[in-house]
């Protein structure tokens, strides 16, 4: 096995599935199957997901909505996801807890990097909602973070999209995929993997990442097998 302990980022956007707004039954079902396989691997799994499909903090600011009160509704967006996660993988079998880094028992526990560590070591899947607890910070820098906390071997990125790319591929059709990069080349071609606040945790604390297609069902299981797919970015 290549990974000991992993922390997988989930878009929120991509809970939506083909809808504009909510969750997608289907994808959350393709996600717990991945997620499930994953874990029969014995592999320790982590996981933060985005709210974007629900409510997005920075959106709202251009609403109208006070900044810090737009961010904290971004934050329950992403408990909501958690929530949504968490029952579609118990409908599958796997055993699993919500943590949240902002109190509000008996919703989740309240997060800390000792009963994290806790529940993975004894074979549960820990989902962490609620992004910092902060705002101004994104799921991000939440995953960043977590990840770091709970000394995972490297952050797992599922987008849409299958890696990163020289420019955006679906805006540009000479975009070319790369099988690695550097933190360095990154920052140096300003290309967008993460925001600029999670990329440097990362960069610092020297979590690997690794952008991949999750929404392929199976591509998860091949990431953790070593396959080539998507984009490594490493020191």
């Amino acid at each position: 096995m290549k990974y000991k302990r992993i922390l997988l980022k989930l878009s929120g956007e991509s809970l939506q599935g083909g809808q504009k707004y909510g969750l997608s039954p289907e994808t959350l079902q393709s996600y717990a199957e991945q997620i499930k396989a994953a874990a029969a691997t014995g592999v320790q799994i982590g996981i933060v997901i985005g709210g974007g499909n629900i409510f997005r903090g920075l959106t709202g600011a251009k609403k109208g909505f006070d900044r810090v009160k737009g961010d904290q509704m971004g934050m329950l967006a992403t408990i909501i996801n958690s929530l949504a996660l968490q029952s579609a993988l118990e409908d599958n079998g796997v055993r699993c807890k919500v943590l949240t880094s902002i109190r509000m028992e008996p919703i989740g526990e309240y997060y800390s990097k000792a009963r994290a560590i806790e529940y993975l070591e004894a074979g549960y899947v820990v989902i962490v909602g609620g992004g910092t607890s902060n705002p101004y910070f994104t799921t991000d820098s939440a995953s960043a973070l977590r990840g770091i906390e709970i000394e995972a071997d490297v952050m797992l990125k599922g987008t849409r999209v299958d890696g990163v790319y020289t420019a955006d591929p679906e805006k540009d059709p000479a975009a070319t995929k790369f099988d690695e990069i550097t933190f360095e080349e990154v920052l140096d071609r300003r290309l967008k993997v993460m925001d600029l606040t999670a990329f440097t945790l990362c960069r610092e604390n020297g979590l690997r990442i690794i952008v991949f297609d999750m929404d392929t069902a199976g591509n998860l299981g091949k990431v953790l097998a070593g396959e080539k797919i998507g984009t490594l970015v490493k020191l």
